[in-house]
């Protein structure tokens, strides 16, 4: 399956980034890790593409790591149908106090938007 999985630096994105991986191991998915800015994230991109870089080689895989710029939500969307993935793999989604699931703007805008099928991993 060809897998794009979109990470930010926050938490959410560092555990989607890490199941991704080990999914991409064992079912030899053809995987890209986009980088994208995220406002609520103090981790810098260099750092988050670095972290992709080690989880991908600990996991004995080759897979594409790239940085994106602009809108995030945007860009994963028009990368995920310019280059015909199968899925979008975004961390996201925390349970409030009610009991509520609330997700962030970025997840937000590509479960609304995508073509593609989203797996949000929290």
């Amino acid at each position: 399956m060809k897998v794009l999985c979109g990470i930010g630096g926050s938490d959410d994105s560092l555990r989607a980034l890490d199941r991704t991986v080990d999914r991409a191991a064992v079912a030899d998915d053809d995987l890209t890790v986009a980088v994208v800015e995220n406002e609520d994230s103090s981790v810098a991109p260099e750092d988050v593409m670095q972290r992709a870089r080690d989880a991908i080689d600990d996991a004995g895989i080759d897979a594409d790591v790239r940085r994106v710029e602009g809108d995030p939500g945007s860009r994963l969307i028009e990368i995920a149908e310019r280059e015909a993935f199968e899925e979008i793999v975004l961390g996201g989604g925390h349970t409030s106090p009610m009991g509520k699931i609330t997700i962030g703007p970025i997840a937000e805008f590509v479960l609304l938007n995508a073509k593609t099928s989203v797996t949000l991993v929290r």
